[in-house]
């Protein structure tokens, strides 16, 4: 594994462009599951930011929210 300092990228999310900081391994793995469901990553990190915005109580920002949702998905693909 290795490690490293955030990225940061622009992306665009409902016509609107935002930036986005996360280490390379979140980048790497958000690529992956966008090429897995065949989607633009964009169209990915929108669908995660509508969830996060579904949420119960006060929604996390999007980097946190990218972040847990990935580590939600690598938790249920393990109990699988």
């Amino acid at each position: 594994m290795t490690l490293g300092s955030p990225t940061k990228r622009s992306v665009t999310i409902a016509g609107h462009e935002t930036s986005i900081s996360l280490e390379p391994m979140f980048w790497a793995a958000l690529e992956g599951v966008a090429r897995d469901e065949r989607l633009p990553l964009n169209a990915l990190i929108a669908r995660i930011d509508v969830e996060r915005m579904d949420g119960p109580g006060d929604p996390p920002n999007l980097t946190s929210a990218i972040r847990q949702w990935l580590f939600q998905r690598v938790t249920n693909r393990c109990g699988e």
